[in-house]
């Protein structure tokens, strides 16, 4: 996250496009957020689009505008959203979704600024910046033909990968000090913490669904605890069932101790080196057997200088 930080605060003044890629609930509209309101458009709107939860239909309509009497029900003209947006951001999310006459239309809309409503013959310009998000792997959706070439360059300017909850434990603690002052704020409840073995479960457990099912959870917790620390009992069936494996632990720690960071980054280096090995070097299926994604492993390699000695030939 340290390297998230560090990228936003590098390019929120920037004019360039950027694509923040990672898993559903990892927190990349917080990103686009952060883009924005740190960056010198911070005073200007912020426009977010869900390019998936509206039909392909109405998603032009959302983006360009239309004039009155452009098609039935348009009974009055419509701004859109890049219109909207003039001297701020707009936030395309789940920009995979997007149909390919529409991207057409956005790659002209990246390169000109430019664009017509529906129905109108006027051309309007903009003054937008534009951030993307997605939770797919755009590279794939373009060799599978789905998604243009062209804009997928055009928006992976800049790219920020938003990693999984799995692949950061160490922040879980943080964010559910973070989730329950909120929620006791919210909610008007006066919950003092967690007990060790529940933080031990929540680092034990998956996340399949990140960031935003710790927040789920934690609110459902604080709502309906039963005492002042939420404890084992308040937590749900299915993470009480993932979090029942006890924590694997060393007959006897050293007496003059270790460096923990130290350990833990050695292990990391030798797991990382023998996925690699056993999928002859092939990134994404190391990545895959390592539930990783192929950017976060590559960066990985980089920082442990883990080079194949085929390639050092």
């Amino acid at each position: 996250m340290r390297h998230v930080f560090s990228l936003i605060n590098k390019v929120c003044d920037a004019e360039t496009t950027v694509l923040v890629r990672g898993e559903s609930g990892t927190g990349k509209e917080l990103i686009a957020q952060a883009l924005h309101y740190e960056g010198v458009r911070g005073t200007g709107p912020f426009v977010p689009v869900n390019c998936g939860a509206i039909p392909g239909e109405l998603l032009e309509s959302e983006l360009f505008g239309h004039e009155k009497g452009a098609f039935t029900h348009a009974i009055r003209t419509r701004l859109g959203r890049f219109e909207l947006a003039n001297g701020g951001t707009v936030f395309l999310d789940e920009i995979s979704e997007m149909s390919p006459m529409l991207q057409v239309k956005l790659l002209r809309v990246l390169q000109e600024k430019e664009f017509e409503r529906i129905g109108g013959t006027k051309t309007i310009s903009s003054d937008f910046r534009v951030v993307a998000a997605t939770n797919r792997d755009l590279e794939q959706e373009v060799e599978a033909g789905r998604f243009r070439e062209d804009l997928y360059y055009r928006l992976n300017v800049i790219p920020i990968e938003a990693p999984p909850l799995r692949e950061r434990r160490q922040d879980i603690p943080l964010l559910v000090e973070h989730f329950v002052a909120r929620f006791n704020r919210l909610r008007k409840k006066k919950i003092k913490g967690v007990s060790d073995e529940v933080m031990a479960r929540l680092a034990r457990y998956a996340w399949p669904g990140n960031v935003r099912e710790l927040e789920n959870m934690l609110e459902r917790m604080v709502i309906l605890a039963g005492g002042d620390v939420l404890s084992v009992a308040d937590l749900p069936e299915r993470l009480l069932e993932a979090g029942a494996a006890p924590v694997e632990r060393l007959e006897a720690l050293p007496e003059q101790g270790f460096f923990l960071n130290e350990v833990l980054s050695d292990f990391e280096k030798r797991l990382i080196l023998q996925a690699l090995e056993q999928t002859d070097w092939v990134k994404n299926r190391a990545a895959k057997l390592l539930n990783v994604n192929r950017t976060t492993l590559i960066e990985k390699m980089k920082r442990f200088k883990l080079v194949s000695s085929s390639a050092e030939a």
